[in-house]
């Protein structure tokens, strides 16, 4: 056999084995060269000009670079192992190392470039599609074409010839370091094998478990009034990023042999033999993997948590924009209404008009807030806030001495909570007016222009309305106290006042917006976001789940011996697929389960940064996440079963 031959089978060989992670190259070059392409694409011009899309992309190539190589030299590194034994005999047969080396650079080149120009291919046909994904999701109206970019080709062969050397100085290293005895003992040193737990990792088990759990209840009292100033803040912030970070790396080095030794021991060490595939295997194979486990289950919660935050900002962006601009268009003085009454009348479009008389003073909430105000806005026991008569807002009738708010955002209701009842007062330039405070409406009846978009505003009888009317703080009082909010009868009108709004300058006023102008902001921000977090989140997605599968071919090599005693013992093909379809399932789903827990409590604690809506967003997020991560599950429990089929 010529070197040729041995080289064209081995690569056939391993083709075949590793074909996963040849589709996670090719994957990874095709999407890293579409986000290039993105760059350079004439079509991208309008993106840059409203939503910085060039800057932003490239951020995001980096981060999918740093994605790649890392899956890469980790994979590479689990495959040299894998072929240690098969390096050795080469040795024995009287090969020298760097004969070898020569070898497997020849096999790496072709398989490495082979996907590297199957990936660019793929890149380009699928580059102007990835663009009207990113224009959809945005709202960017422009025209996505097939671009061809030299400079991207350029740059993402430049990058992957840099990770391709990378893997080669890798294993060149290893094969100088290794001795023939060596290489023949790699495979069966890479993995820890106890089989009985320490009094240390009952402990470390137990305590990771705690150190988890107070992370969690720490975030779910971040932003609920419990840390009042910027280094308390800070400081539970490290705090949970430090014990969750921990606690889950303790967790997989000694919680889970804990809780499986356990259950174990509850059954007085008869166990069937699924559970001596899945409990027993897991016990002890968890723990040596705790660090990558770790790893991959926090980059896997980070990127679950912003794709849930950044599509929370998405799918609440109409909402926001209604909270804020209750109408089609709010003006605040009668001249630019009168200039836009003109042109809409002109152009046919049929309209609504309504006009709120807004004041402002302050209101004094000691008694119905927990927070300190006074580190927030500067004074004692109040702020200033719009007040509202009645008669503006349909439905509510107060007396002469009570009160309701309404319009108080989410983030300012976790921040700065109030409660259901209680007292307070307005203050005018002379007077105080004390009242009962009745609770909070959802409703947003003004712009929030005149209530520094989120603050509540205050709805009062009209007879006090008329009192601080009279009686006005200057310092406090806005220069317009009139609210002009215009609704488009038709909705295909819309669009088209929008644009007679921009052609008659109104948006560059003070005080005047646009709801459409609004929506369509909060689109393209967080839809950037979005689609970004979401190719990353994807192409980590794709790298962790093959990484766990290839450990999982290791596994199911190591113990094919076992499965070969068991079979001939009498246990069925199916016998033992049961047990392993368990072992997968905790393989899998324990870094999986973890990840989402994680991710869980990071978008609760401040999801209301984001947005208005919550569980619709992130139920959606991370049902896709799993769907998808199982894929690798099934496909480790497709490899087992042609293990265990040729072990006897």
């Amino acid at each position: 056999m010529n070197i040729n031959t041995l080289i064209f089978r081995n690569l056939k060989k391993n083709l075949k084995n590793y074909y996963l992670y040849v589709f996670a190259l090719v994957f990874s070059v095709a999407l890293y060269f579409a986000f290039v392409t993105l760059q350079y694409d004439p079509s991208m011009d309008a993106a840059k000009g409203t939503i910085k899309g060039g800057a932003a992309v490239r951020a995001a190539s980096v981060l999918l670079v740093a994605i790649v190589s890392i899956f890469l030299l980790y994979a590479n590194t689990l495959f040299i192992k894998r072929r240690s034994k098969e390096i050795g005999l080469f040795q024995l047969i009287g090969m020298t190392k760097n004969k070898i080396f020569r070898i497997l650079s020849v096999e790496n080149f072709i398989l490495y470039f082979g996907a590297l120009i199957l990936g660019i291919l793929i890149g380009f046909s699928f580059s102007k599609l990835i663009i009207m994904i990113l224009f959809n999701i945005t709202g960017v109206e422009a025209i996505a074409t097939l671009h061809f970019s030299a400079k991207a080709l350029l740059q993402t062969i430049i990058v992957f010839c840099a990770i391709y050397l990378l893997i080669m100085l890798m294993n060149f290293v290893f094969i100088k370091r290794q001795s023939i005895l060596s290489l023949f003992r790699v495979r069966s040193s890479t993995e820890t094998k106890v089989k009985k737990m320490s009094k240390f990792e009952i402990v470390i088990g137990i305590f990771g478990m705690i150190l988890i759990a107070s992370g969690y209840y720490v975030s779910s009292k971040l932003f609920g009034g419990d840390f009042t100033t910027m280094p308390e803040l800070y400081g539970a912030m490290l705090f949970i990023l430090g014990s969750v970070i921990l606690g889950t790396y303790l967790f997989y080095k000694g919680s889970v042999s804990f809780i499986f030794n356990v259950i174990r021991k509850k059954k007085d060490g008869y166990l069937n033999i699924n559970e001596v595939l899945s409990l027993s295997s897991i016990m002890f194979r968890m723990k040596s993997n705790a660090l990558l486990l770790t790893i991959i289950t926090t980059v896997s919660a980070l990127a679950i948590a912003l794709l849930s935050l950044s599509y929370i900002g998405y799918y609440s962006a109409e909402k926001t924009a209604e909270n804020n601009v209750p109408a089609d268009f709010s003006l605040i003085n009668k001249q630019d209404f009168n200039d836009f009454k003109e042109t809409l009348l002109n152009d046919g479009i049929e309209f609504k008009k309504e006009e709120i008389e807004v004041i402002r003073a302050l209101v004094n909430l000691e008694d119905i807030a927990d927070s300190e105000f006074s580190e927030l806005n500067g004074s004692q026991d109040a702020m200033p806030t719009a007040v509202i008569s009645e008669k503006s807002v349909e439905g509510v009738d107060v007396k002469i001495d009570e009160t309701v708010f309404t319009g108080y955002s989410d983030l300012l209701q976790k921040l700065m909570p109030l409660h259901d009842s209680g007292k307070t007062e307005l203050k005018g330039k002379t007077k105080n007016i004390k009242l009962k405070y009745l609770g909070m409406r959802d409703e947003y009846p003004i712009s929030g222009w005149f209530t520094g978009f989120g603050s509540p505003a205050v709805i009062v009888d009209d007879d006090v309305f008329q009192q601080l009317k009279k009686d006005l703080d200057p310092e406090i009082q806005r220069e317009s106290s009139l609210y002009i909010g215009v609704n488009i009868e038709k909705e295909k009108d819309v669009k088209k006042a929008n644009d007679l709004f921009h052609e008659l300058n109104l948006v560059e006023r003070w005080g005047n917006t646009s709801q459409y102008d609004m929506k369509a902001e909060q689109k393209q921000s967080m839809g950037l976001t979005m689609f970004i977090v979401g190719f990353l989140g994807l192409t980590f997605l794709i790298t962790s789940g093959c990484i766990l599968y290839f450990k999982q071919m290791d596994e199911s090599e190591d113990e094919k011996p076992n499965y070969t005693i068991l079979r001939k013992l009498g246990f069925t093909q199916g016998d033992l697929l049961r047990g392993i379809q368990g072992k997968q399932l905790f393989s899998f789903g324990i870094p999986l389960l973890i990840g989402l827990l994680h991710s869980y409590f990071a978008v609760q604690s401040g999801w209301f940064l984001f947005g208005a809506e919550v569980w619709t967003p992130m139920i959606i997020v991370m049902v896709l996440y799993t769907v998808l991560y199982s894929v690798f599950g099934v496909l480790s429990v497709l490899y087992y079963k042609k293990v265990i089929k040729a072990a006897l």
